[in-house]
């Protein structure tokens, strides 16, 4: 490998320096047609480039009137000759003797660190190319790979075909036609390591596109090597790396390969390293790996062992990665909360949002993770973007969570809101205020500015009319204000853009009934009413959906519904599932806590059923009696009103 290391570097020193008359790599040297020499060892140490006293790395200062002769001729490639003192420096240009002064040409200063820039004349550059390529330095480094392994071979070919790529080459100049040639001819081998078919497979992508026939006999190739179970953790890295980039849905080759691949993946799973569960996450991304649960619920516990060792960006990564897969892991949650409230307290803001926007997707409620955003709020919260605020204090309200500094976050919160208000986008604005109404926290400072015609003429950009989602957050948010802040004297919202009813297919504002739980409540209630004296889904006034309502009359009995129009009082049984709570607790989510609260202020008596309660009673007679003392107590507090 150290061969191949040494014509790579040979070949990016030639390609990087040769419109700058920079000598050649010693490789390139005693393999051209000027200055070759017999019984070279390539085996040898890398050679650093030779400069002359022309060309400095280090930004030494040169004759100016020097650096400015220019020739009237095309440039060619120079190939110095070995031993010459630098004040009698010869060059040749294609077997033509140059004169000394005209070899002397001194390049613009270039930084060995800095990536090559192409120079301005296209013409030149292409001349230059030309004239390296099209001699004899190319082939004879090919003829010298022949004797070199499969997989070193590839890689040197691959090293050549990606200075075409650099230099724009094109696909079908002779001189890559041959390299390809020579790739396709050694791929048909079936013996190169997966390291140098992902490179050579990145290279032929970029060069020819995901149809290129170089690109379709690695991936080939790849399918072997990965149906052979030759792969290691890093190897697999590279894999996805490279399917990412020629994935072809349509393609059942890459189907399969892929899917392949999971399977080891699944078996290298604990040898992976905390940068290979990042990346490989990523990957998935990319490829759209959904449904491939197994695998990533396999890396979602990989990484919940190895978290403490991520790098703040790869936590990110991570995240994110989890939360496009749609996947929630316990482990993780408890690796998070275990690692990252000392990071998050004086962490990356771009950090903060992702945890808080990863907790919101899984609607995972942590007291550690969410305190420690809370206090870096309070003490950094200037210097967040309006986005990066948006998804916390969202993150916050909607999972029903309200930190001990809860005072001083919202101090700050309405800092903020005072000095930046025109720069939040208008609905992440409104999702902020919405937000908070869950906490009980009401703004009406700021309420009274999103109800104002001007703003509601920003909601809609482009002429675009306004979104259900945002007018239902408009309309609970005034909603709010009529039931819970009756002082409230500001403008309202325009009746014409009220939402009817709260249900909507993404369930922003409201759960619906949980069918499972219904049945289970049904024959007992309808046992203890003594009859089927309640309706299922009715929808109120203020647009919220009720799972069973109860009517009562005057003296506080039931009634029937033939006799609902005599109502009095009403009831209304919260059949609260699974879905209705954080996924790792027993609260009740933002939304619900505040349809409760809106149902109460609107006349309802609510009694909440949770399933994690019902669900213990395992006889009918237990279940009914449950029911009973939920149920009761309420019916008999009318009649003792009356």
């Amino acid at each position: 490998m150290k061969s191949i290391a040494c014509i790579s570097s040979s070949v990016r020193a030639a390609c990087q320096h040769t419109s700058t008359c920079l000598p050649l790599h010693r490789a390139l040297i005693l393999c051209s047609p000027a200055g070759r020499c017999s019984n070279v060892d390539f085996a040898c140490k890398r050679q650093e480039p030779c400069v002359t006293g022309v060309r400095n790395f280090h930004g030494t200062h040169v004759n100016t009137a020097v650096v400015q002769q220019v020739s009237a001729e095309p440039p060619l490639s120079h190939v110095p000759i070995p031993g010459k003192r630098e004040d009698d420096l010869t060059v040749y240009q294609l077997g033509r003797r140059v004169p000394p002064a005209a070899a002397l040409r001194p390049a613009p200063h270039l930084s060995p660190y800095s990536p090559y820039t192409k120079p301005q004349s296209e013409a030149a550059a292409l001349v230059n190319m030309q004239s390296l390529f099209e001699g004899e330095v190319i082939p004879e480094l090919c003829s010298r790979l022949a004797d070199f392994p499969s997989s070193d071979r590839a890689e040197g070919l691959a090293t050549l075909l990606g200075a075409c790529v650099e230099f724009g080459l094109d696909a079908h100049s002779p001189l890559v036609r041959r390299l390809i040639n020579e790739c396709l001819q050694l791929l048909s081998k079936r013996d190169i390591e997966v390291k140098q078919l992902c490179h050579l497979g990145k290279v032929a992508h970029t060069l020819e596109g995901g149809q290129s026939g170089l690109v379709t006999e690695v991936l080939d190739s790849v399918g072997v090597a990965v149906a052979d179970d030759v792969v290691s953790p890093s190897e697999a890295v590279r894999l996805y790396s490279l399917l990412a980039l020629c994935r072809d849905p349509a393609n059942q080759q890459h189907t399969r390969t892929l899917y392949t691949l999971h399977r080891h993946t699944k078996r290298l799973v604990q040898k992976l390293t905390a940068g290979q569960v990042s990346e490989i996450l990523q990957f998935l991304v990319k490829l759209q790996q959904r449904q491939s649960i197994s695998l990533v619920t396999r890396l979602s516990h990989r990484a919940s062992r190895v978290f403490k060792a991520f790098t703040d960006k790869e936590v990110v990564k991570v995240l994110s990665a989890l939360v496009i897969l749609g996947q929630h892991d316990e482990q993780l949650l408890a690796a998070m909360e275990k690692h990252l409230p000392g990071r998050l307290e004086k962490g990356d803001p771009e950090l903060i949002s992702t945890v808080m926007e990863y907790c919101l997707q899984t609607r995972c409620r942590s007291e550690p993770i969410f305190e420690a955003v809370a206090e870096n709020f309070v003490s950094q919260g200037e210097t967040h973007t309006t986005l990066q605020i948006a998804k916390q204090i969202v993150a916050m309200g909607r999972l029903n969570y309200l930190p001990q500094c809860s005072s001083q976050m919202f101090k700050k919160l309405e800092s903020i809101l005072s000095t930046r208000f025109s720069q939040f986008q208008p609905r992440s604005l409104i999702q902020v205020l919405h937000a908070c109404i869950h906490l009980e926290r009401f703004p009406l400072n700021y309420t009274s500015k999103v109800f104002s015609p001007y703003f509601l003429q920003r909601l809609q950009v482009q002429g675009e009319p306004l979104d259900k989602n945002a007018l239902g957050q408009l309309t609970q948010l005034n909603l709010s204000a009529s039931l819970e802040c009756s002082y409230y004297r500001g403008p309202r919202l325009p009746c014409v853009l009220h939402v009817k009813k709260f249900s909507s297919v993404d369930h922003a504002f409201e759960t619906p009934m949980d069918s499972l739980l219904y049945k289970q409540v049904k024959g007992p209630l309808t046992e203890l009413l003594g009859g089927h004296f309640y309706s299922t889904k009715v929808f109120t006034h203020g647009g919220y959906t009720i799972d069973v309502e109860i009517c009562l009359d005057e003296r506080g009995y039931v009634l029937p519904l033939s006799q609902w129009d005599y109502t009095y009082r009403r009831i209304a049984l919260c059949l609260d599932g699974p879905t209705r709570f954080c996924s790792n607790t027993q609260h009740l989510l933002g939304k619900e806590a505040t349809k409760r609260r809106h149902l109460r202020r609107m006349g309802y008596e609510v009694v909440q059923i949770p399933y994690f309660e019902f669900e213990k009673l395992g006889t009918l007679e237990s279940r009914v009696q449950y029911l009973h003392n939920k149920i009761f107590p309420t019916i008999f507090k009318f009649k003792h009103r009356s």
